[in-house]
């Protein structure tokens, strides 16, 4: 289609699961419940490792900005999301859904990043227990934290200036969100650039941070199995089984969506698959990570017990 037949299209409608009024009842409710649970479970980690000086150690610190992350990347698309489920028409803006876009897409590529660090944070606690304080200082630390979301943030910005601004009249998103592989399914100019700067994008941000966690992982296993103590390697894949379930769940659902060929999508299939990375694996990360953690739990009673003194 050449240009001079292509539509501004000035706003967008979300088709959501509008075909599927049961699933459409159900949704807004589980929603609401997952983005509480992702509030109020990632909002204490936050105020407890900066209250408690005893959890001022790499993996808290790697793990406060990891719950800061979950906070941004789910507030960026669930009151959204809610919103399209409680209106008869749901519309976004195109500089809305534009905004959308950029901000899902770099907190994913944060999130990416930051696993892989946290990874290497595991790999060197593990293999080098009496140096683990003076290999990851907290000026290496703050510089890996910082490196994280300034490489995420250029991967989003080079290829979303490649985005196209026009599209056909067609502007109805089959999606529940500003999901980027749905937008781009509305341009009806010639998207092959598009997809060769987000194939590289995601390959960088999901590829490679995930082959650099499998190999921290081959070594975390090769490391514990020399410990002696079986109580050791107990207390070794304790540490590491919380990291690396939130591994799975995130990288294998972000993988499977965005370098699988896209003439094999399935709209619906893609609907649910982003439920799980992008709404269900925020939640996860504070249940994950706190639940087994008595070094968390102590911390927590500590500072209940502090506010209640009189």
């Amino acid at each position: 289609m050449g240009e001079e037949n292509d539509t501004m299209v000035a706003e967008f409608i979300f088709i959501g699961f509008s075909n599927h009024p049961t699933t459409r009842m159900v949704l807004p409710g589980f929603f609401l419940v997952v983005y509480l649970i992702t509030l109020f479970g990632n909002g204490p980690i936050l105020l407890l490792t900066f209250c408690d000086p005893r959890l001022h150690i790499p993996m808290y610190f790697f793990l406060s900005n990891l719950s800061l992350l979950d906070i941004c990347y789910s507030t960026s698309t669930v009151p959204q999301a809610l919103v399209n489920f409680l209106v008869k028409r749901p519309i976004i803006s195109c500089a809305r859904c534009s905004c959308q876009i950029f901000s899902t897409l770099f907190f994913g590529s944060t999130e990416c990043l930051l696993l892989a660090v946290m990874a290497y944070d595991r790999y060197v606690a593990i293999s080098s227990p009496l140096r683990d304080t003076l290999i990851m200082s907290k000026t290496c630390c703050i510089h890996m934290t910082l490196g994280s979301w300034a490489i995420a943030f250029l991967l989003t910005v080079i290829p979303f200036f490649f985005m196209p601004l026009r599209f056909c009249g067609k502007n109805e998103i089959d999606h529940f969100t500003c999901e980027v592989l749905a937008v781009m399914k509305l341009v009806c100019s010639d998207t092959f650039k598009n997809q060769i700067f987000m194939f590289a994008s995601a390959s960088f941000t999901l590829l490679a941070p995930f082959f650099f966690i499998v190999f921290s992982y081959m070594r975390i296993i090769t490391t514990i199995l020399w410990i002696h103590s079986a109580g050791g390697r107990s207390k070794a894949f304790s540490t590491c089984s919380s990291h690396l379930t939130v591994v799975i769940i995130f990288y294998g659902t972000a993988i499977f969506m965005y370098l699988k060929p896209q003439s094999k999508s399935s709209q619906e299939q893609d609907k649910i698959i982003s439920v799980f990375y992008g709404i269900v694996t925020p939640m996860l990360n504070p249940l994950s990570y706190t639940l087994r953690n008595q070094e968390v739990k102590g911390a927590l009673r500590r500072v209940l017990h502090r506010n209640g003194e009189p």
